[in-house]
């Protein structure tokens, strides 16, 4: 297997949400027009951002249903969907699913509680799920941040080409620059290397990356594309004082509390997902009105993402 390699920027969508918390399934058509209009390559569902491991499987399949009708009614976007982690079961059964939906690719996170003992049973792990799909591309989501599962990936890439034909590639979300220009050049490039960190953006393109999976895509891919551009151009003190502008809206992040504060920033935009399932703390009304101050001071309302013009922040 030969699967066409992501380039640019592949969004991790957030999982609408009602108030109630229940999914809010009738804005992803909003929310696939947005990314489509912000000339966005791929959409990553179900992961971190999309609170993949605070859903049950019959929420992951309305989600990856939901997502893969959009990608079908107006190509444009890829999908890939994170099918889990800890359960090989239930990641073959959202495996095979996804590969109904005809959706464009799977990722398979590290089982985080029971850990593998060496990449060797990783790659067992991941090679039970991508032999029940072996049409399907298979991506690893490599964040030991979360997961607490820290192999090099370079190692990880030598077991797949023994076992895993249709592994695809690596959603590589740590700092290891390292290992990550290993990856990138193994077997001549031949799998799919995705960076995970939208703070170091600019640093995985130096080394070779072609595209990245990130959260903050949704809601400021023009910041990211003009970085791109600058790249490409070989103006890299104008692409650093980008990656600058989007270090500050990233501190923003921590400052107010973490990863729920990126549904605040899609409300800013017009497109309001809701907020995070428990135990994931949410911002009140009276730090948001804080929040969109700080915004606003960034002064760089050019560099975020148009909102659909049939999204709303009800």
């Amino acid at each position: 297997m030969n699967p066409k390699k992501f380039e640019g920027l592949v969004a991790a969508p957030f999982t609408p949400m009602h108030p109630d918390g229940e999914l809010n399934l009738e804005l992803i058509e909003d929310y696939y027009t947005l990314l489509k209009n912000n000339q966005i390559s791929g959409a990553f569902i179900n992961g971190s951002t999309g609170e993949g491991v605070s859903t049950t499987m019959a929420e992951k399949k309305a989600v990856t249903k939901a997502w893969a009708e959009q990608a079908a009614k107006s190509p444009g976007v890829r999908i890939i969907n994170l099918v889990g982690g800890t359960c090989l079961k239930d990641c073959i059964e959202l495996a095979q699913f996804s590969q109904e939906q005809k959706v464009d690719a799977i990722a398979v996170l590290a089982p985080f509680y029971f850990k593998p003992p060496s990449v060797i049973q990783l790659a067992e792990f991941i090679a039970g799920i991508a032999k029940e799909v072996p049409e399907m591309p298979v991506y690893f989501y490599h964040i030991p941040v979360l997961t607490g599962v820290n192999f090099p990936m370079k190692e990880l890439l030598t077991e797949m080409d023994e076992k895993v034909p249709n592994f695809a590639g690596i959603k590589y979300t740590h700092v290891d620059f390292m290992d990550f220009l290993s990856c990138l050049n193994h077997r001549n490039g031949h799998y799919d290397l995705l960076w995970g960190r939208d703070e170091n953006f600019l640093a995985a393109l130096s080394l070779g990356a072609k595209g990245g999976v990130g959260s903050t895509y949704n809601y400021a891919a023009p910041l990211y594309h003009a970085l791109i551009g600058k790249f490409q151009e070989g103006n890299l003190q104008k692409a650093g004082e980008l990656q600058q502008k989007a270090i500050h809206m990233i501190e923003l992040l921590g400052k107010y509390g973490g990863i729920a504060t990126g549904k605040a920033y899609m409300k800013y935009i017009g497109l309001n997902c809701g907020e995070f399932r428990p135990p994931v703390a949410n911002m009140s009304d009276a730090d948001f009105r804080k929040f969109t101050l700080e915004v606003k001071s960034l002064q760089m309302e050019e560099l975020f993402s148009k909102s659909s013009p049939l999204a709303t922040s009800k």
